[in-house]
């Protein structure tokens, strides 16, 4: 009874302490992504957009808008986890954690409550702010929040694992700039996968982002970046939550092993 109540305590208290350290530097951890959209909505949906007209038969900046909601969905959910967790290992202060009476399972649910939540204030954020551009009406509500969620514990849990890995703080960025935005910038957010060769089309469908994207983008305005189709909305929802189990599961046998965090 006691361990059930000191891990709802140290689950409560990671997860304040993480909102609020965010939340208190919001010009940096808020702020950065909204003046992002307000700039690729003007750059690639107003003037990028006046050439290219359509995409898939869609208006191209109501086409761009969804991707470009996901992406600080994607970056934030990652970073707030990765800095955080590696800050406190760099400083030590993690082992004091690793030996309280906080179970390991109360560790991961805290510092990943702390990336989904800034994920998901970033990802509403965003979409308001791109609504007063593409003034739509959303197709599906409760589908986007859903993939904008699942999207959210992906890249937290992501950037844990990385964040455990990582011996210096310019570890911490490699994912990011080699990894994340690569896949973000080719998984459709700009452009249907259609318009690919053949050969491209198929090599894409190995990218993750892809049917995060596209699932988002059939929840805001009724069409995705893949075949046309809504076949692809419950194995895009299944490969999300396999995604989930597989890196929880990475997760926990790190914090239970201790590896690369006890010395």
């Amino acid at each position: 009874m006691i361990t059930h109540y000191s891990n709802r305590v140290a689950l409560f208290t990671l997860c304040r302490l993480e909102v609020r350290r965010f939340l208190r530097i919001w010009p940096q951890t808020i702020l950065p992504s909204l003046i992002s959209l307000v700039l690729y909505m003007l750059i690639f949906g107003t003037v990028i957009g006046s050439q290219i007209k359509t995409m898939g038969g869609i208006r191209y900046i109501e086409y761009v808008l969804p991707g470009l909601v996901l992406m600080p969905v994607v970056n934030n959910s990652y970073v707030n986890v990765a800095s955080s967790f590696f800050g406190n290992k760099f400083q030590r202060s993690i082992e004091e954690l690793l030996v309280s009476s906080a179970s390991n399972w109360t560790i991961l649910c805290g510092y990943v409550f702390g990336g989904v939540a800034r994920g998901l204030l970033t990802g509403v954020l965003t979409l308001l702010v791109g609504l007063m551009f593409v003034p739509i009406k959303i197709f599906n509500w409760p589908l986007a929040l859903i993939t904008i969620l699942l999207t959210s514990i992906i890249f937290a849990l992501t950037g844990f694992i990385n964040a455990v890995y990582a011996n210096k703080f310019d570890d911490v960025s490699i994912i990011p700039t080699f990894v994340l935005s690569p896949m973000t910038y080719l998984g459709g957010v700009f452009y249907s996968t259609d318009i690919l060769p053949e050969i491209w089309q198929k090599i894409s469908h190995f990218n993750p982002i892809l049917y995060q994207i596209s699932t988002f983008r059939y929840s805001l305005i009724g069409a995705s970046s893949m075949d046309g189709s809504t076949s692809f909305i419950m194995p895009s929802l299944l490969i999300m939550l396999g995604c989930i189990a597989v890196l929880t599961t990475i997760s926990m046998h790190l914090l239970n092993t201790g590896k690369g965090l006890k010395s």
